[in-house]
């Protein structure tokens, strides 16, 4: 069974103004987006993510407590798994690496 997950579903509930910029692997997320902007989704493959900068966030898959994310944190997104961030205090910049699955 092909999944059809990730960039087009994200741009359907996203639209085309993603609450974030990147540059390579390097996204930030904005804080002066608002709480809305940041919904739940699931990605098309798996994600290694490391929080480089930012206070405040939190993380949350389905059916889980959100957690605080903490500088130098380093954590999985599986494929095709709802999760979602809280807004924190300032941008959160995290370093995102795409996996093969």
């Amino acid at each position: 069974m092909q999944r059809n997950w990730g960039y087009k579903v994200a741009e359907v509930i996203f639209g085309k103004d993603f609450p974030f910029t990147q540059e390579g692997e390097i996204r930030e997320f904005h804080v002066n987006k608002h709480d809305s902007e940041y919904v739940w989704h699931r990605d098309n493959e798996p994600r290694e993510i490391e929080v480089l900068d930012g206070e405040g966030w939190q993380f949350q898959y389905e059916n889980c407590l959100p957690y605080h994310l903490q500088k130098g944190m380093i954590f999985d997104v599986p494929e095709g798994e709802y999760h979602r961030l809280i807004k924190g205090y300032n941008n959160l910049k995290c370093r995102i690496i795409k996996k093969d699955g």
